[in-house]
């Protein structure tokens, strides 16, 4: 299916319907192609997402003294440039 940058916007639910039905969309903008979008086909062997939890960056200032009491640490992110003590 070919479609313009127009077309994206007004005959979007058409172009969600030729994806759909796996076929590829050509974009073209004044004339010359510049995009080609493509349905997402669904893969069986990957795994799926695992929760942010197990993630390795999760975590990841658990070591840091400043980080023990939260609520004063963004306190203090908070303060003005120059406050007083």
């Amino acid at each position: 299916m070919k479609a313009t940058f127009v077309e994206l916007r007004t005959k979007s639910s058409e172009i969600i319907r030729a994806l759909e039905r796996n076929e590829s969309v050509t974009v073209f903008y004044r004339g010359k192609p510049v995009a080609v979008m493509q349905p997402i086909v669904a893969d069986r062997s990957v795994e799926p997402q695992t929760k942010a939890a197990n993630h390795a960056a999760f975590g990841i200032w658990r070591d840091r003294q400043e980080m023990t009491d939260p609520v004063t640490h963004v306190r203090n992110l908070r303060r003005g440039r120059f406050h007083d003590r």
